[in-house]
């Protein structure tokens, strides 16, 4: 049970959820902005439709996430709690100009904002492969060159969505440069292209929780925006370790086939844990949304999936006062999210801190609409 399921179910229930409430919004063309980037515009548009090239830079945005439960188990129809995070944000830059003798492809991509992205080379293959989709999808068959440029503040091989939320601006941002309204399922679709590139056989929550105004519940291609009663923030703390989702999912894939009935139990285990979060966040239980992280993780560190460095910093939250903790995303390596009560929050991050974290973010758990991009 893989990828994104019941495909239009999903595209009914975001068309519809668009009008009718904030988390499918995301969606939507962002706010168009004139002035020139730093890209290389075109000094000639001859043979160019101004129809079909409705201004010379187009802009997008996204944000990341984190997973609250729900990780792995959700590749197999199981549902998982993920948390935008928008201190982190990504900005898509596009331009085109009118290929070259000298072009190799059919775009350019610069990326800048975090110091070191090993992972740049796979990240571009799937982004090619996203403005090629998008290309086949809008019609554009002019012959014109892409260049894109990816101010990144979202540190790669975190769990943190870095490559959604890239592609999610990319999409957005061609879609403002050639002028074109992006449907939600084409939208989710394109973003699609580029994770399954980067990641292989992707669940499809990254797609829409880099975008999310919210937590949300995401499952089988759905998504649903939770109610919160609790309050409280996340703290997310960055291990400095990079984490590797797909040696993950083989690691997690090869435990399963050597062990009969592993595979039902742990998506049995993880689905109930999951549920049982989400009705402590919307009951305002924060005590036993807090134990069900911890339990979490200890799932996920029972199948090899957490590191030393990582476990360090799980005990660090709870001996701090934190109500919860557990490893976010693919896992070996990457981030731990903590549940914290306000009062707590600074000594919980300095404790992190002297585990061995080499950033952390706070994420509250109320206020997110009134801050959404």
């Amino acid at each position: 049970m893989g990828g994104i399921r019941r495909r239009s179910n999903l595209h009914t229930r975001v068309c519809r959820d668009t009008e009718r409430g904030p988390l499918h919004t995301f969606f939507r063309s962002q706010k168009r902005q004139r002035g020139l980037s730093a890209l290389t515009l075109p000094t000639s548009a001859q043979g160019i439709s101004e129809s079909r090239l409705a201004r010379s830079v187009g802009i997008g945005r996204a944000h990341a996430k984190a997973i609250v439960l729900g990780e792995h188990a959700v590749v197999y129809g199981a549902p998982a709690l993920a948390l935008p995070v928008r201190q982190l944000t990504v900005t898509a830059s596009a331009g085109w100009s009118a290929r070259s003798p000298d072009d190799t492809g059919d775009v350019s991509l610069t990326t800048t904002g975090s110091a070191a992205r090993p992972r740049e080379t796979q990240a571009s293959d799937g982004l090619r492969r996203l403005t090629a989709e998008f290309r086949a999808t809008m019609g554009l068959t002019e012959p014109l060159h892409l260049d894109l440029i990816i101010d990144c503040a979202i540190p790669a091989g975190r769990g943190l969505g870095s490559s959604a939320a890239c592609a999610r601006a990319v999409v957005l941002a061609l879609a403002d440069l050639f002028g074109r309204d992006v449907s939600p399922s084409t939208a989710f679709d394109l973003v699609q292209t580029a994770e399954n590139v980067a990641h292989g056989r992707a669940s499809g929550v990254d797609a829409l929780a880099v975008g999310a105004r919210a937590p949300m519940l995401f499952q089988a291609g759905e998504a649903q925006e939770l109610s919160i009663g609790c309050d409280g923030l996340f703290i997310v703390a960055d291990s400095g370790e990079m984490g590797r989702t797909k040696d993950a999912v083989e690691l997690l894939r090869t435990e399963f086939q050597r062990h009969s009935g592993a595979q039902e139990a742990f998506v049995r285990r993880a689905s109930r844990l999951t549920e049982e979060a989400r009705q402590a966040l919307t009951d305002g239980k924060p005590a036993q949304l807090g134990a069900r992280l911890t339990a979490y993780h200890e799932l996920l560190r029972a199948v090899g999936l957490s590191t030393d460095r990582i476990d360090a910093l799980v005990e660090a939250a709870l001996t701090a006062g934190s109500l919860g903790a557990k490893i976010t995303g693919g896992g070996m390596g990457g981030c731990v999210i903590a549940l914290t009560r306000p009062e707590h929050a600074r000594e919980v991050t300095r404790r992190l801190r002297q585990a061995g974290a080499v950033q952390t973010w706070d994420v509250p758990l109320k206020g997110h609409a009134d801050h959404a991009l």
